[in-house]
């Protein structure tokens, strides 16, 4: 095993440049998937949620438990994870484009081909974000070290969503000459491209450092068996999976929300001038559309903030530790989305404010979520004297398919439940929506997210892995490992 957990910068960047790439679709995913599916391919809303929800479990429950198996038990001259890179980059990025296409089927095909192409994308989404994630607990056994590697990666991260929520839609509109269909095809055949080359350089810029001794190996049965009985196992995946249905559940609403509940007017008043001024520097791609282009804007100020915080995130867990510091920090930005509920339509300003804030303080405990299930895996370790990494991370990637499958697919339900009219099935795009599926935007981007992150927190009042105890774990695996 190589003790020299210093990581250099370039491997650091290397490595994140992975989450820039994987973000790009989840980041569409959550943001668009159900937009996409009511208002450009034209499925109904409950056929839509239906998709989301069953592909979704499968994924959960299927995809993540096999994938996650299969890693730890890799043998490779390039390690256990990083194989899992290389191959399946291209596969990832060619399913990406084809799950955003629209072909010319009838309504039937068209059900089928959604349900196939979003089957194949989660399935190659968890072959190649699952190692990708695991890979953070081989390529350093130091815990400070680890928490750098996150900070670069959110950052990362934060970076593919700017793009995603800021100018995507824009550009959309901009590239497909208004024909959103269009525009989406082009804009992720691009993504692919990028995404693919992305991949490609992590594979090439990373090594795995910490390797399982001979005595550490298990059979499958044994690893699962450490789960059942690692508490901060489980309510990691519990608490991952809340948070993901909010991310999934007010990321897809907004667009939505900016649609049919902000006035249009008050909008453009607050956003001329900024608008002017990226129009004189040669930024004309957010058009004359003012909903397309605050919704962009209004993302940019959240996700500015949470990069902010990311800055934040490992100083103030190497002092306080990450659990006490995640939990403070969603705290203090559940409030600013709550909040949301009790905005008129012309109140742009305040909506703007509360993303900012709301950003800022959840950008603090971003890179924390990675770094706590790092230190669950260490735990399992220190307990058992087995590294199971991958199976380990596979709370993570669970949890991240369940919170997104829940949260996306109750996002058109509720929807449906509040009687909203997708555009597709409108006679034209200015449909006013009815009175019910306006309060079903505003309940979506404020009440039912702020439960999930309610409850998340409260969870981790059980979890046991503190500042004084992260320290013990990590003294006393660096000290068998030397051995």
């Amino acid at each position: 095993m190589d003790h020299n957990h210093k990581i250099s910068l370039r491997e650091k960047i290397g490595y994140s440049l992975g989450d820039l790439s994987a973000n790009l679709v989840f980041q569409t995913l959550v943001t668009y998937l159900a937009y996409f599916y009511t208002d450009i391919y034209g499925l109904e809303n409950n056929d839509a949620s239906l998709i989301i929800f069953i592909v979704g479990m499968i994924a959960a429950f299927a995809f993540n438990p096999i994938i996650g198996a299969l890693a730890d038990r890799t043998r490779s001259k390039w390690g256990k994870f990083r194989p899992w890179i290389l191959f399946t980059s291209v596969p990832l990025g060619i399913v990406a484009l084809l799950a955003f296409s629209t072909p010319n089927f009838d309504y039937t095909g068209k059900v089928a081909y959604a349900a196939i192409t979003y089957t194949l994308l989660l399935l190659l989404y968890a072959a190649n974000n699952l190692p990708y994630a695991a890979l953070s607990g081989v390529i350093t056994g130091s815990m400070k070290e680890r928490n750098s590697i996150s900070s670069y990666r959110f950052v990362a991260v934060m970076f593919a969503q700017f793009f995603v929520q800021v100018f995507m839609l824009p550009i959309i509109e901009y590239a497909g000459g208004g024909d959103k269909a269009v525009g989406i095809e082009i804009v992720m055949t691009y993504l692919a491209i990028i995404g693919t080359a992305m991949l490609l350089i992590t594979f090439f810029t990373t090594k795995e450092r910490v390797i399982p001794t001979i005595e550490q190996e298990s059979s499958l049965k044994n690893d699962l068996g450490d789960l059942v009985k690692n508490r901060p196992w489980i309510i990691m995946l519990v608490l991952t999976t809340l948070v993901f249905i909010t991310l999934a559940m007010k990321g897809g609403s907004y667009v939505y929300y900016f649609e049919n509940y902000v006035d249009a007017t008050s909008l453009a008043d607050f956003i001329g001038p900024l608008l002017h001024g990226l129009s004189n520097i040669g930024v004309d791609f957010f058009g004359d559309n003012p909903t397309s282009a605050g919704f962009g804007l209004f993302n940019a100020g959240g996700i500015i903030f949470m990069i902010v915080g990311i800055s934040l995130s490992k100083r103030l867990a190497d002092k306080f530790g990450k659990r006490d510091v995640f939990g403070s920090a969603l705290f203090i930005s559940t409030l600013f989305i709550a909040v949301f509920y009790f905005f008129a339509p012309t109140s742009v300003e305040l909506m703007f404010l509360s993303q900012i804030l709301h950003g800022f303080f959840y950008g603090i405990t971003i890179p924390l979520l990675w770094a706590m299930i790092a230190d669950v895996a260490d735990y399992s370790e220190w307990k058992n004297n087995r590294r199971a990494t991958a199976i380990i991370f596979s709370a993570m990637l669970i949890g991240l398919k369940l919170g997104l499958t829940i949260g996306s697919s109750l996002v058109t339900w509720i929807l449906g439940l509040y009687h909203y009219i997708p555009k597709k099935f409108a006679v034209n795009e200015s449909i006013i929506q009815p009175e019910t599926a306006i309060q079903g935007t505003r309940m979506l981007v404020s009440i039912f997210p702020s439960i999930a992150f309610f409850l998340a927190i409260a969870l981790l009042f059980l979890y046991e892995i503190n500042k004084k105890m992260e320290v013990e774990i990590e003294e006393d695996l660096i000290t068998r490992r030397k051995q």
